[in-house]
């Protein structure tokens, strides 16, 4: 149940969505490549309802864009380094465009190699990962992805913020029109979440966060102004570091502390790096994908044999839904977009 779902709220298209949020977009003066990839993955939060990553996002997307820290024209610059590597250099624009111009050449490389590597640098990052996770599945390969954010997490035993929520998103191709994937923040809760509970009034489960005196709560702003926890306790928290390193020193890119110290306090979107690896299933599989697939599907129909959900499922549902039917935004989320000093 959405924590808005008695608010009074506006009925638009999925196409609608997108065509808010372009105008938004390059109102606040971003040039249309950005504006377009940017307004694809926002439009796809919300027409599967992961409102966290829809239109909620969009204000905090003109504040990062108005800031100056952002380049509103950036040109990403892919370089194919080796057989199995490309680097896109971001060139401190947002991180989907830089995917979305080397994607078909990650997925060609795999295609080639077995696994391919894609690292993104300098990119400003606000979306979830299962929009680039979903283009390569629909390539035909699976795929992996993960990305810091900002210093907003305590590790297990801490009561500051050291980590980032650093999500991670995996897929895998499968028959018919929906891939398996999954995506999740290595945080108890993803921050937007976090931050619909405080929007909403609504209190928070005990383990999401402390305060600011490292005390748990079960209030969200206290939690937003201390530090969220990792799920999982140590465990958790040892798969976030791993991202960290992965998705920072190891492209040549920031930890998510040194993304809040860029940051200088102006609450803008992370600036980092994101590693994408991307596999493919008939190479490495010995080259009999017809066999390496049934042998899925069994795993995935054993799944449905015991009455259990696959990750994203309700995410497909919704989807069909919002393309019927359309998508309802709250109506204050909506009167805040449409009063935006653009």
């Amino acid at each position: 149940m959405s924590l808005f779902d008695t608010e009074a709220y506006t009925c638009l298209s999925v196409q609608e969505v997108y065509e808010l949020s372009f105008k938004v977009l390059t109102a606040a003066g971003l040039a249309e490549d950005q504006a377009t990839s940017v307004a694809k993955v926002i439009t796809a939060g919300e027409r599967d309802e992961c409102r966290s990553h829809g239109l909620y996002r969009l204000p905090g997307c003109v504040q990062t864009i108005q800031s100056g820290k952002l380049n509103k024209d950036a040109k990403p610059d892919i370089k194919d380094v080796t057989p199995a590597l490309l680097k896109a250099d971001a060139k401190f624009g947002y991180s989907v465009l830089a995917f979305d111009q080397a994607v078909d050449a990650l997925a060609a490389k795999a295609k080639q190699n077995g696994i391919a590597a894609l690292a993104i640098n300098n990119c400003f990052h606000f979306s979830a990962l299962w929009p680039e996770i979903e283009a390569l599945t629909q390539r035909g390969v699976a795929a992996l992805a993960m990305t810091p954010s900002h210093a907003w997490v305590a590790p297990a035993g801490g009561k500051r913020g050291l980590l980032g929520t650093n999500p991670m998103a995996f897929g895998w191709p499968r028959p018919g029109p929906n891939p398996y994937v999954f995506d999740f923040a290595t945080s108890a809760i993803a921050r937007g979440d976090l931050a619909l509970h405080d929007i909403a009034g609504k209190p928070i489960p005990e383990g999401w966060g402390v305060d600011k005196d490292g005390n748990p709560t079960t209030v969200a702003r206290e939690a937003l102004d201390g530090a969220m926890l990792t799920f999982g306790g140590h465990k958790g928290s040892a798969l976030s570091t791993m991202i960290e390193l992965m998705a920072g020193p190891l492209i040549g890119d920031l930890t998510s502390l040194q993304s809040m110290a860029f940051d200088d306090n102006q609450k803008l979107a992370p600036m980092h790096g994101e590693l994408v690896l991307a596999f493919d299933p008939g190479l490495l599989g010995g080259g009999d994908l017809e066999t390496q697939s049934a042998r899925a599907e069994q795993l995935f129909a054993a799944f449905a044999d015991q009455g259990a959900r696959l990750p994203s499922q309700r995410r497909f549902e919704a989807r069909q839904r919002s393309l019927a039917d359309g998508v309802r935004v709250p109506q204050s989320l909506y009167d805040r977009i449409t009063a935006l000093d653009l």
